[in-house]
């Protein structure tokens, strides 16, 4: 398989299966970071349950309530905020390089999605 880049208006990730440690790449158009392949598995997994949180929180909420929500893995931490329609997205990586990211709304769809279609988890 070879390198894989998808990238939207205000983000980035990629797959490297060849690469001898850091496989994924996450970012905007002003910054990335590479990740390990464990990294950015809980990284797509922890996104995934980030964004069915929101789904289910929309019944629950006002139309102008704002909520945040994070979950984390040994490896990293994300949380999510805004409107369950419109969140921005951060990450923190809690080991080895120690970096952090933002997302914004905008973007946080586009991520989701490539997240999906990037490789088998």
């Amino acid at each position: 398989m070879e390198r894989l880049i998808k990238s939207g208006t205000g983000w980035r990730i990629g797959w490297n299966p060849n690469a001898p440690e850091f496989k994924g790449l996450l970012g905007t158009d002003d910054w990335a970071i590479e990740l390990t392949e464990a990294e950015l598995n809980d990284f797509c997994r922890l996104l995934a349950q980030l964004a069915d949180t929101m789904k289910q929180m929309a019944a629950e909420l006002m139309d102008e309530e704002k909520i945040a929500c994070e979950a984390e893995s040994d490896l990293l931490w994300m949380e999510v905020e805004g409107y369950p329609h419109a969140y921005n997205l951060r990450l923190i990586l809690n080991t080895g390089r120690g970096a952090e990211g933002e997302w914004q709304s905008s973007a946080v769809g586009g991520l989701l999605q490539a997240t999906g279609m990037l490789k088998v988890f």
